[in-house]
C-alpha cells in the first residue's frame, strides 16, 4: 500500500529543489544550552534537509562531539560510527545525552 510522506520544499540548490523533513530534537542535561531559543523543556521541532544525519545537527549547533555520549533516534541507539550516515526521516525524534557520572 502506498503511504504519503510529508515533505516541505524550502528553496533550490544547484537548480534542484531542496526538500526538508520535520524532526524533533531533544538535548538533555547541560546540552540544552545548544538548542535554539524556540525550544521548550529542552525540545524543539525543526526542519532539516532531506538526508541530514545526527552529526549534521550536532555540528550545525556546535555541540561538542565529546559531549554527545548517547544518541538515540526514536529510542534506538545510534553508534558513533553511524552518526554520520544514519539519515533522519520525517517525524524522527533525535535525543542526545552527555556523559553522566554517578555514585
Amino acid at each position: 500500500m502506498w503511504k504519503a510522506r510529508h515533505v516541505r520544499v524550502t528553496g533550490s540548490f544547484n537548480g534542484k529543489r531542496a526538500e526538508t523533513v520535520r524532526i524533533e530534537v531533544k538535548l538533555y542535561a547541560g546540552l540544552g544550552k545548544y538548542l535554539p531559543d524556540s525550544a521548550v523543556s529542552n525540545v524543539v521541532k525543526i526542519d532539516v534537509e532531506e538526508g541530514a544525519t545526527p552529526m549534521d545537527i550536532i555540528n550545525q549547533w556546535q555541540v561538542p562531539v565529546e559531549h554527545c555520549h548517547l544518541v538515540l533516534i526514536n529510542g534506538n541507539y545510534v553508534e558513533p560510527s553511524a552518526r554520520t550516515t544514519r539519515t533522519l526521516q520525517e517525524g524522527d525524534a533525535l535525543a542526545i545525552w552527555p556523559p553522566v557520572a554517578g555514585g
